[in-house]
């Protein structure tokens, strides 16, 4: 896949060198909540992933890219594409920046741009679409400014620290 780059970040494939930010990324329980983990990951079970991670989004129906900084070359975090329907022309879209220090300076609104604008222009998507919990105001607030629109909310659809949350579905349509 060719790198797509950016103003001040780039979304790369998986290289076999991600594992060990893999393993910090997905052993984060405070993530957990929107990734339907439950347990933590291996160094074992994350290296087969890697090594499986070339598979073509048309083949494995999903796709995750690194968020690197430009400059640095530093991953901050990961953007997914899931449920990957072509018959349908849709795809899901989740993002993490691993760090704090990396929230609140554009990378994640730069990154979900991006991603969008690939989906639209190389996989001939129709829209795209992401489930955030509704006290998630950060990530609400930036997919409203990236134009998406909030479509549903599904009731008690998330449980997490004991007690359920509502998610909401947001919605951008290609026109």
């Amino acid at each position: 896949m060719v790198t797509l780059k950016g103003k001040n970040i780039y979304l790369r494939a998986l290289e076999p060198e991600d594992l060990e930010f893999l393993y910090e990324l997905e052993n984060n329980e405070l993530i957990w909540e929107v990734s339907n983990t439950s347990t933590p990951y291996s160094n074992f079970i994350l290296k087969q992933y890697l090594e499986n991670s070339y598979k073509d989004i048309f083949e494995a129906k999903q796709l995750r890219l690194v968020i690197c900084i430009s400059d640095s070359d530093k991953p901050i975090g990961c953007i997914d594409l899931f449920d990957f329907l072509p018959k349908h022309k849709r795809v899901g879209v989740g993002m993490i920046i691993s760090s704090k220090e990396d929230l609140q300076k554009g990378y994640a609104s730069e990154a979900l741009k991006m991603i969008c604008n690939y989906v639209f222009t190389h996989l001939d998507i129709h829209q795209v679409y992401a489930n955030i919990t509704e006290d998630n105001k950060p990530s609400i607030s930036l997919f409203e400014n990236a134009k998406f629109k909030k479509v549903g909310i599904k009731l008690d659809w998330i449980y997490s620290f004991g007690k359920f949350k509502n998610e909401l579905l947001y919605q951008l349509v290609n026109e």
